[in-house]
């Protein structure tokens, strides 16, 4: 368990306390761009890998017990993260790496951003707290609510460095859209548009649900179907 904490700990490390600090400014100037994401990104995938590893050597410690009811959360909620990451992913973003906003847009946020800027977060959130409610163990509290704990908070980091930055359209943006899914909406500040999701996306991230549901038991070892395993 402790080779799980220290990982988890690694994780978040090097998130929080290198990408999202002045730290990253510093290392940029140094070595350049390119060359500090493809370094950054190599670090994160070494510690997930990390992360995996220890997960699975990790002794079973319950904290609660997972009924048919938590058991059926990720199957209720992981349509919605895998759609959330689809669209974040098939559509510009002002928060992704690499993109700045355009203040020449008419509408400064489509799609999926009119419900929340960090749709990718969101979606990683959701597969992580779904999963955290169906283990029910010490192990999977840590595994995935470090991931849960790296969603919520990463996306308000996000928000920070990019209003430290204030890039053109940088503040209509921000103004246009909020955090919080459908809190921008309820507020009044954006309007729903399901048309501009698009019927596409909604099939790809369909697809991949039943994908990962049919996989899942060959990926991961345990059945996805409560009343398979």
């Amino acid at each position: 368990m402790s080779n799980l904490l220290v990982a988890a700990l690694f994780l978040l490390g090097t998130h929080f306390g290198v990408a999202s600090t002045q730290l990253r400014g510093q290392i940029v100037a140094a070595v350049g761009e390119q060359l500090y994401r493809i370094l950054y990104s190599l670090i994160a995938l070494v510690a997930i890998a990390w992360m995996v590893a220890a997960w699975n050597a990790a002794p079973w410690v319950e904290l609660w017990s997972v009924g048919p009811g938590l058991r059926h959360v990720p199957i209720l909620l992981m349509p919605v993260a895998l759609l959330l990451v689809v669209c974040g992913v098939s559509q510009p973003n002002p928060t992704a790496v690499g993109q700045s906003p355009d203040p020449d847009r008419p509408e400064p946020a489509r799609g999926i951003l009119r419900i929340t800027r960090h749709p990718v977060m969101w979606g990683v959130a959701l597969w992580a707290l779904s999963h955290l409610a169906a283990n029910g163990d010490l192990a999977s509290l840590v595994f995935f609510g470090t991931f849960l704990v790296l969603a919520l908070v990463g996306g308000h980091l996000i928000d920070l460095k990019r209003s430290r930055r204030n890039e053109p359209g940088w503040g209509v943006f921000l103004q246009a859209t909020s955090h919080l899914p459908f809190a921008a909406i309820l507020e009044r500040r954006q309007r729903l548009k399901l048309r501009e999701i698009g019927l596409t996306r909604l099939v790809v991230a369909l697809a991949l649900y039943v994908l990962l549901l049919i996989a899942h038991p060959w990926l991961f070892g345990a059945s996805a179907l409560p009343l398979a395993g």
